[in-house]
């Protein structure tokens, strides 16, 4: 493998010189540059990143942190492809590292990207608690933002959707469609959005007078799987259902294909509403009703913060994010509806 001397050698300059033009720091003439370009590629010279890194304190790298629990679906691939278009249009390169399945391994993470010199780090946490997250934007020089969690100390550093208003919003569309036999499908408890999604259909509830039926509330997982297992929890407690809020498409699709193979129509009998809006939503039949999370639009924003902490310049001062629903076919009117 070729090094800068003998590159220098090839170009008859010092070893400084053939640094300057890598660097781009401190004048060299044109001339001299086409003479360390030509040495570079005669002697097929590759710099070293790390060192290159250390030398010059910047990397245009961002890394990113996600557990590899969100990789499969459409959610995660919005985050991915977004992060990635706006960091190249902004001339840095992403990294992505898994988060894996504890907060420890969330930390070694953010720590091995720091290690790499990457200029700021995203993390998208599961496990990390509020309170660890501000200690660690308080530790590092390196700017840190925070997706989908609203920190205590540091809320500049973070950008949030409102879960819990936009389930609540779900719900009340559903009661303003004149049902009240709400089903509610978590996601897994260990996730705060499925904690907040929770907590806003109940708070709906409570608001319209609707008693909480622990009956209707059936833990899920995620998957189109959890979504089965779900209706199938709710027939056998034989309660009275006309509507069903579960907290993600997959597991709204898995109770749809289970209500259709116990010959209970959708949306005649029971409607449905899922979350995320995932591309196949608006094909399936029933077209199914979704609440969007604003997802492009919060990398959008977590990235011009870091180049805002990086280069200068505005830093808006909104970090929370509004979803929208998108009412399909997969809903119509309950027995309550006012005719």
């Amino acid at each position: 493998m070729s090094t800068m001397l003998e590159v220098a050698k090839k170009a008859g300059v010092s070893k400084a010189t053939v640094s300057r033009v890598l660097s781009g720091k401190g004048y060299v003439s044109e001339a001299t540059k086409q003479q360390v370009y030509k040495a570079i590629e005669d002697a097929g010279y590759r710099p070293n990143l790390l060192a290159r890194n250390l030398a010059s304190n910047k990397s245009e790298c961002i890394g990113l942190v996600v557990t590899n629990t969100l990789y499969n679906g459409s959610y995660f691939s919005e985050i991915l492809s977004q992060a990635a278009k706006k960091l190249e249009d902004n001339g840095r390169q992403l990294i992505l590292v898994d988060g894996k399945h504890s907060a420890q391994e969330e930390r070694e993470a953010i720590q091995f990207l720091l290690d790499l010199r990457c200029d700021a780090v995203i993390i998208y946490p599961r496990f990390l608690t509020i309170d660890e997250m501000d200690e660690i934007i308080e530790r590092h020089k390196q700017p840190i933002m925070v997706v989908n969690r609203k920190l205590r100390k540091h809320q500049s550093h973070c950008i949030c959707c409102d879960h819990k208003g936009s389930s609540f919003l779900a719900t009340k569309y559903l009661i303003d469609r004149g049902h009240r036999d709400i089903a509610f499908i978590t996601g897994s408890m260990d996730s705060p959005t499925a904690v907040e999604r929770l907590s806003g259909y109940k708070e709906a509830l409570n608001q319209y007078d609707i008693g909480i039926n622990e009956n209707l509330i059936v833990l899920g997982k995620w998957t189109p799987a959890s979504g089965v297992a779900a209706v199938e929890a709710l027939l056998s407690h034989k309660e009275k259902i006309s509507a069903i809020l579960a907290s993600n498409d997959e597991m709204a699709i898995g109770a749809m294909k289970k209500l259709n193979d116990e010959g209970i129509s959708v949306p005649s009998k029971i409607s449905i509403i899922g979350f995320d809006n995932i591309p196949v939503a608006p094909y399936l039949s029933p077209a199914l009703s979704s609440v969007k999370d604003p997802v492009s639009s919060m990398i959008s924003e977590v990235i011009n913060r870091l180049i805002s902490m990086l280069d200068g310049g505005y830093l808006s001062k909104e970090n929370i994010f509004t979803s929208e629903l998108q009412a399909r076919n997969s809903v119509v009117d309950g027995p309550f509806a006012v005719k």
